[in-house]
């Protein structure tokens, strides 16, 4: 069929694109997904979406088409934390698998997926290697309470990595990109965290939960990476049924004393980690009360019988 017709819509400029349906944006994104068009089509796409901007109902249909071709991670029986790592360290070092660990150390169930992205900058693939934490081959059959497990976005959706790799082609981001820290890569019960780096994102990411029904935390995250900036206290927000509540106040200016924090380079801050983990340094403030938000929303909606054998 191709898309085509899709382009003609989305792409007549900022001003003169029109937007398309939740259903059409669905198969717009499963026909690229399914590889049934054409390298110059999928970059036209990608240009035109990133002119145009995606509307919630478009980034809900490209939702759906991802949700229905990832290999899931079968249910746990827990509510497990999901991490998209995406943005990588370039000024600030990556502490997503600090977040992940910590969490898990917690009893938490913790599934990181992710790519690099860029070429420059410092992804949290790398601290994994150093800490030991190996990149699934495959997507886990179990994942249980206490683990954390690192995939990388090709296990569980090869096409959509290569819609990702588009950047690297054409320089700009696309539509997977945003899609990539709002899916739900879990088959049963799962707790987004999802982070923007400039404010129009936030609204159109809440817009998609709204939209969706996701039970997820939002916050304007380190370098666009899902854990708060070691520094400052960002505002947290979670969605749960529909509705948005904010749980943490953002934070006026810097701590009153800032922790010591390491290199951007992956085994400093693997180095890091390691001596928060075992308490030989403090774990920042910022951090602890997103680990407390997180585990407040996991136990809220774990099943009755796990929450009693808790």
């Amino acid at each position: 069929m191709g898309i085509s017709q899709y382009i003609k819509e989305i792409g007549r400029g900022k001003d003169g694109a029109r937007s398309l349906t939740r259903a059409q944006a669905t198969d717009l994104l499963g026909q690229v997904l399914d590889g049934q068009v054409t390298d110059l089509e999928v970059g036209g796409f990608c240009l035109a979406m990133r002119i145009k901007g995606e509307t919630p109902e478009e980034m809900a249909g490209f939702l759906d088409a991802a949700h229905a071709r990832l290999h899931k991670l079968p249910d746990n029986g827990v509510t497990t934390v999901v991490l998209p790592s995406y943005n990588g360290a370039r000024k600030l070092p990556v502490l997503t698998p600090l977040l992940a660990l910590l969490l898990a150390q917690r009893g938490a169930a913790v599934l990181v997926h992710g790519t690099a992205t860029e070429d420059r900058r410092v992804f949290a693939a790398s601290v994994f290697a150093e800490l030991g934490v190996a990149a699934a081959r495959e997507v886990p059959a179990t994942l249980r309470a206490g683990a954390v497990a690192h995939v990388p976005t090709e296990v569980l959706c090869p096409a959509l990595k290569r819609l990702l790799d588009v950047r690297r082609a054409v320089g700009l981001r696309n539509p997977a990109h945003s899609l990539v820290k709002l899916m739900n890569p879990c088959a049963g019960q799962a707790f987004i965290v999802g982070s923007y780096t400039h404010p129009e994102y936030a609204q159109s990411m809440a817009a998609t939960w709204a939209l969706t029904g996701a039970h997820a935390l939002l916050l304007r995250g380190t370098e666009g990476e899902p854990v708060a900036d070691a520094r400052r206290t960002p505002r947290m927000e979670v969605f749960r049924d529909g509705e948005r509540v904010e749980v943490q106040a953002q934070q006026d200016g810097p701590l009153a004393k800032l922790p010591a924090l390491p290199e951007v380079d992956a085994t400093s801050t693997a180095t890091y980690i390691r001596a928060v983990l075992n308490g030989s340094l403090p774990i920042p403030t910022p951090i602890a009360l997103q680990v407390e938000h997180i585990l407040r929303e996991t136990a809220h909606h774990e099943p009755a019988t796990h929450a009693l054998a808790l």
